[in-house]
């Protein structure tokens, strides 16, 4: 039986995953105790984590300089202790994460054969053009968006669902933390 893939995002109400200028900071400076307690309590479950090789070399760059406060937050130590794949035909090894490989190939096939091998749950933060493939592929089966309460039409950048397939979201879960930041769960599946 195949595990579940979830591609995990943050973003802004209106549909960016980070910032280009400005002074937002991490999180867009919206970051509270109870997101970070969630975070990391998410992060505890035994799970494989699958980077596209951009992602992962911002994630790298971002954990060696520590220029970024979120880097220090205990969910992402937590994160770069688990299990990573990376997709990419382009990076060497070895990698900068404690236990991570890189597997080569289109990201449809990695995923598609990683999600029937795989004995735990498949997750990936970021990674924003490989999730949109395997999105219009079928393989993800949850979307996990946090919603942070900015809007950010001068400085996003990463608008997430640039350029996806139209999708039907079927509501699985949603909480509100720190009063104000929505995560929201949805099964995607094929508008049409």
């Amino acid at each position: 039986m195949a595990t579940t893939y979830t591609f995990d995002v943050f973003s802004s109400l209106d549909g960016f995953g980070g910032v280009n200028g400005g002074d937002w900071g991490g999180y867009w400076g919206k970051q509270g105790p109870e997101l970070l307690d969630h975070r990391l309590a998410l992060f505890e479950e035994k799970q494989r984590m699958i980077f596209g090789p951009n992602t992962y070399r911002a994630f790298a760059q971002m954990l060696a300089s520590g220029e970024d406060e979120a880097v220090r937050d205990p969910w992402v130590t937590r994160m770069r202790h688990l299990p990573a794949t990376v997709v990419s035909s382009t990076l060497e090894g070895p990698l900068d994460w404690p236990d991570a490989t890189i597997a080569r190939g289109d990201a449809v096939d990695v995923i598609a054969r990683l999600k029937e091998e795989s004995e735990v749950p498949l997750r990936s933060h970021g990674s924003l053009s490989m999730n949109r493939a395997l999105m219009a592929a079928g393989l993800v089966d949850r979307v996990q968006v946090t919603l942070f309460p900015v809007i950010t039409g001068q400085t996003g950048d990463d608008p997430i669902f640039r350029d996806a397939a139209d999708f039907d979201l079927e509501l699985l879960e949603s909480r509100t933390l720190d009063g104000n930041t929505l995560e929201l769960v949805y099964r995607p599946t094929l508008h049409g």
